[in-house]
């Protein structure tokens, strides 16, 4: 590795409190946190990973992290409707609930349905995302099947003054959104506080016919949903000059979207993300940091149709709630061994426990994980061995493990292969979600999912060129999906398998900085019954993506051409939904110091396309920013 890992260990508390301290993290690699819960470079890195800074996220102007992320290796999204509309994620192929999310280091999503509601999250909060893909369970315990992505929110930095940030944005549909913040730091300390909103008049969430095909909303209702967000988020941290270093980390966002006339989805849901961190790092001897953390994750929702509040879709009175909570702790020791040689050992502790007016036939369970990490360098040769036992109070024990290997030859040539499992235990409303209206809602006989992925890499970084192709194949045994012929009861599938090659390629010619990636990928289910073969929902086998932007002194151009192939959306691949291309234009101009306006076009050819059956999604669509940035002088 290009420096010694006994630095790397000495680095990750400050990097997991900062995301990127805005000085060597941005020269040359990124240094990043969440592939071996140890501070490296993005290229010494044994995984495939992808790194959006602050930077890109001002250049491509999304309004949702969907929007971000859409058409990055193996990142494929289905959205039920226009913005704030639930989204859900599929990474390399797999489930939606096969993908962790971290939040500051904090694991966060619904422990009813386990998904991370990833449309609650708003991206001006956002200071970088890192996405490592395939399995990290032999690090981060249960969940993480097609891999991890963390996201970092907005931080002050060390000796950085205050520095206050503001942002309006107008659009299609009514949209209103604005940010305003103050961060800054001195030589030992570090603040930020930022508050921020969103409003649109949306789009009707179905297409016309839902009711007569019996999908998507289930009825028929030309009004449109509109949506709502206020968000704040507040983080502190303090390091002293012996190393040692204490941080807090705060976000919450709250949503409240329409369902015009949906009998499921009643008129009203308000859903709300808490999440609340805290982290202590010393080093009680020069080759030892520990790092001590303690967090909370909520997920708050409430429905109401016609006046009437449910929780969970079951009636309950106005003042009733359903609360999915995830308290978290981890000790984790970063021993350096020799140079370019580390020791991480760990211990992880969950309790996942929901308070709801439906009556779960369990309302709480604890995790805890035991791991073990080694990573060295012997000249050429790179490894990582990984360990864990989970004891889950009501699956029992799980063990999982992962090894990687790289290998430099010359030229920047790099070559990786790894091996990892992993698994993920049913959800709440997977196993104790009580009949509705006497028919079954739920599968208590439902068995953990389990993977092995293996995975072959090849990257180089010639000048100012940059290419990476990485071919993986994972099994899940009894992988949980969902039948909507019978309710939509999840059920087991005894085999599945996933096969895939992701490519990248990235340039800066003359100017113009051009990123292109491709996905191809076979999702399917292999248990031998009469599916055997079919896609697995809402997966396409193919997705593109060009981002091409250039600056012109104060004025930047930018486009970013995206492209989905086919997909089903139910496991009897019945219903297809069909291919589709989007293609979007911005603009910026940095009129004054620290000022700029940006105005970006999307759907610029109004496509229509569906990623969930019979859902909307928005056409063409336009907004304008005038924002406020120090950063950009």
């Amino acid at each position: 590795m290009k420096k010694s890992l006994l630095a790397a260990a000495l680095l990750s508390g400050s990097l997991t409190a900062q995301a990127a301290d805005q000085g060597a993290a941005n020269t040359l690699a990124p240094v990043i946190v969440t592939a071996t819960r140890t501070a490296i470079t993005v290229d010494d890195a044994l995984s495939s990973v992808t790194v959006i800074t602050r930077a890109d996220i001002q250049r491509l102007q999304p309004i949702s992290v969907a929007d971000l992320l859409t058409g990055l290796p193996g990142v494929s999204f289905a959205q039920a409707g226009g913005l704030g509309s639930q989204t859900s994620l599929f990474l390399r192929g797999t489930n939606s609930t096969h993908t962790l999310v971290l939040i500051d280091g904090v694991r966060i999503g619904s422990v009813t349905a386990g998904l991370a509601s990833l449309e609650q999250i708003p991206v001006e909060q956002i200071e970088r995302i890192e996405i490592v893909r395939g399995p990290r369970s032999s690090l981060y315990g249960a969940d993480a099947i097609g891999g991890v992505i963390q996201i970092f929110t907005r931080h002050g930095v060390h000796g950085g003054g205050l520095v206050p940030s503001l942002s309006v944005t107008g659009g299609s549909h009514g949209l209103l959104g604005s940010e305003a913040g103050l961060s800054g730091g001195d030589a030992h300390a570090w603040y930020n506080l930022s508050l921020g909103g969103q409003y649109t008049r949306g789009i009707p969430a179905c297409r016309m016919g839902a009711a007569e095909a019996m999908a998507g909303c289930f009825v028929d209702d030309p009004r449109n949903d509109a949506f709502r967000n206020w968000n704040g988020a507040a983080n502190a941290g303090y390091r002293w000059d012996n190393g040692t270093e204490l941080a807090l980390d705060w976000l919450r966002s709250r949503n409240d979207i329409g369902y015009t006339g949906s009998p499921y989805g009643g008129n009203r849901a308000i859903n709300e993300q808490r999440v609340l961190g805290a982290r202590l790092t010393f080093s009680p001897l020069q080759a030892w940091q520990v790092t001590l953390n303690a967090g909370q994750s909520k997920d708050l929702a409430d429905t109401s149709y016609q006046g009437s509040y449910y929780g969970v879709y079951y009636p309950r009175t106005p003042t009733g709630y359903s609360d999915s909570r995830r308290d978290q702790a981890s000790w984790q020791n970063d021993i350096a061994l020799a140079s370019n040689q580390l020791l991480t050992l760990g211990v992880d502790y969950q309790r996942e426990h929901v308070s709801s007016t439906t009556a779960y036939l369990a309302s709480s369970r604890d995790n805890v994980g035991a791991y073990a990490q080694y990573q060295g360098t012997f000249g050429r040769n790179e490894l990582q061995l990984s360990l864990r036992r989970d004891h889950n109070q009501q699956f029992g024990n799980h063990n999982t493990g992962a090894i990687a290997w790289g290998y430099r030859f010359a030229h920047d040539l790099r070559f990786t292969a790894s091996y990892g499992t992993a698994f993920h235990a049913p959800t709440f409303n997977d196993l104790y979600y009580p009949p509705f209206y006497g028919t079954p809602s739920a599968n208590p006989n439902l068995k953990p999912e389990s993977s092995r992925s293996v995975e072959l890499g090849l990257a180089q970084k010639p000048g100012d060129w940059n290419w990476a192709v990485n071919a993986y194949q994972t099994r899940i045994d009894q992988l949980i999906v969902l039948d909507p012929t019978q309710n939509y009861v999840p059920f087991n599938v005894s085999k599945a398998r996933i096969r895939g090659v992701e490519g990248q390629l990235g340039a800066s010619v003359a100017g113009w900085q051009l990123q292109t990636y491709l996905t191809l990928q076979q999702p399917e289910n292999r248990d031998g019954g009469v599916n055997n073969g079919h896609l697995l929902a809402r997966r396409p086998e193919r997705t593109a993506r060009i981002d091409l932007d250039r600056r012109f002194g104060a004025f930047g151009i930018g486009t970013t051409l995206y492209a989905a192939g086919r997909s089903y959306d139910d496991i009897a691949n019945q219903h297809r939904l069909g291919g589709y291309s989007t293609l979007a234009l911005r603009g910026s101009w940095h009129f004054a110091p620290s000022w700029q306006i940006e105005a970006r076009l999307a759907n610029a050819f109004d496509h229509r396309y569906e990623t969930a059956y019979y859902y909307n999604q928005l056409g063409r669509t336009w907004y304008l920013t005038l924002r406020y940035s120090p950063a950009m002088q």
